[in-house]
């Protein structure tokens, strides 16, 4: 039989991609457990004062696992998910927005979720303006083009998914239109914009405005919460799914663990994280980021009905209504929740 000269050219190309996928599959299996890991930490606030705060607690994670963790604080949201696609970072404190993100474009993994100190779980987004301001939620909403506001990071739950879904659309108003101008930040920026003066209004959440409290606590006499947004789920600890099983579970066990003993180290470790504003750690999966979908898929739909698209309003139904049936099967077999086990 005659081969072609493309057919033995196809054979060439086919044998060197199974020699390229082979040598990446030994790769793979060649890493073994780790001795270092990166863990990304949102700087929704200055990062320099965001370390002092951290440093106890990857020492403890150092040395309880016997891993090199070294911190790696993102400039923004799309940092900290670029990052771990790229395996930059293996280990990492999330919003749920980015979270979601980190799971769909980063190889991510929920394994954990914080908790609050006072141990009633979830938080809010809130929308602030100076204390001396007559401004109020309402005001906002008359799309009149002669104020200021501060939006938060495209991938903040709290900044950004949460005001655009629970404040902003179901009123029909496009902050980008209505506004004279707005400017995206994180929510140290935001706070400090609105306490002096530089935007009327801007979004942030009531666990950043406790930290600017210890951090600025003369700027916080300034502001003023004029909306907040129903209660959000904690945030969640995402690890790259690759990392190797002896490295995730040390990991594991270090975050399920850490703070709960009942003598003076336990309390110590507590203290550490009640300085970071949580509580000890829960278990989680991605079942985790469900709500995070939901109001993903509603504000697409609200979107689609301001819009007018008949076609995009039947889409965005039929993806919230698949997202919600998922959450009320979650919701239906509490014994597979995480925190059930």
């Amino acid at each position: 039989m005659t081969v072609s000269r493309k057919d033995m050219l196809r054979g060439i190309a086919a044998s060197a991609l199974f020699m390229v996928a082979g040598c990446e599959r030994k790769a793979a299996s060649a890493k073994g457990p780790r001795t270092e890991i990166n863990f990304s930490i949102l700087s929704t606030e200055n990062a320099q004062n965001m370390e002092p705060l951290w440093k106890p607690f990857l020492e403890d994670m150092s040395k309880q696992t016997g891993l090199t963790i070294k911190p790696y604080f993102g400039s923004n949201y799309t940092t900290l998910i670029e990052a771990m696609r790229f395996d930059k970072v293996q280990l990492g404190w999330f919003s749920n927005a980015s979270g979601l993100e980190a799971v769909r474009r980063s190889d991510g993994e929920v394994f954990a979720r914080s908790s609050d100190t006072s141990g009633v779980d979830g938080y809010q987004s809130v929308i602030i303006t100076r204390a001396d301001s007559p401004l109020t939620a309402e005001d906002l909403l008359k799309c009149d083009g002669t104020k200021t506001f501060g939006m938060g990071d495209v991938k903040s739950t709290s900044g950004t998914l949460a005001p655009m879904t629970y404040f902003f659309l179901p009123a029909k108003v496009d902050p980008a239109k209505c506004f004279k101008s707005v400017r995206s930040a994180g929510h140290e920026v935001n706070f400090l914009a609105v306490a002096n003066g530089v935007v009327d209004a801007a979004t942030n959440n009531n666990a950043s405005l406790e930290r600017m409290g210890q951090a600025h606590p003369e700027k916080l006499k300034q502001v003023k919460v004029i909306w907040t947004s129903p209660t959000l789920p904690e945030d969640p600890i995402i690890w790259r799914k690759d990392l190797d099983p002896a490295t995730k579970e040390k990991i594991r066990s270090f975050f399920l663990t850490y703070g709960t003993g009942k003598d003076a180290e336990g309390a110590r470790q507590l203290k550490v994280l009640n300085n970071l504003l949580f509580g000890v750690f829960k278990p989680a999966d991605n079942t985790h980021l469900l709500p995070v979908r939901e109001m993903e898929a509603a504000e697409a739909l609200i979107q689609a009905q301001n819009a007018g698209d008949a076609a995009a309003v039947e889409k965005a139904k039929a993806d919230l209504a698949a997202v919600t049936k998922e959450a009320d099967a979650v919701k239906a077999a509490p014994q597979a929740a995480p925190d059930a086990q």
